[in-house]
């Protein structure tokens, strides 16, 4: 469900409406130069690509090669599951504790336009 140019209490309720049928939810807007997006994809699951620490072979010990060492490097597949808050948590942070100070360092002050 993709929602925009809603107010604030019909998004809380999509979202949870969505969260609760494991329905992937996204809303958003723009207001001129500042603007959101969330996401509530509740359980995700995907797959990343991850490259293993490259190792040397061994290599001919004297001529040309022996200034260019030889790497071989192992691509794994991991699976992966991140767990999405719903809009309502996201919107209900208690910004006077010591956990949200720091991540007042990282939040964007757009978000505080928003509220």
């Amino acid at each position: 469900v993709c929602l925009t140019c809603c107010s604030r209490d019909i998004m809380v309720k999509i979202d949870q409406i969505c969260h609760k049928n494991s329905i992937k939810f996204f809303t958003g807007d723009v207001f001129g130069y500042h603007g959101y997006m969330f996401a509530d994809l509740g359980e995700h699951e995907f797959v990343e690509e991850k490259t293993k620490v490259a190792k040397v072979s061994p290599g001919v010990e004297d001529g040309p090669d022996t200034k260019k060492a030889k790497l071989d490097s192992e691509t794994t597949m991991v699976k992966k599951r991140v767990v999405f808050c719903q809009l309502k948590e996201a919107l209900a942070v208690d910004w006077s504790g010591e956990k949200a100070k720091a991540a007042l360092k990282r939040t964007t002050p757009d978000y505080f336009l928003l509220q």
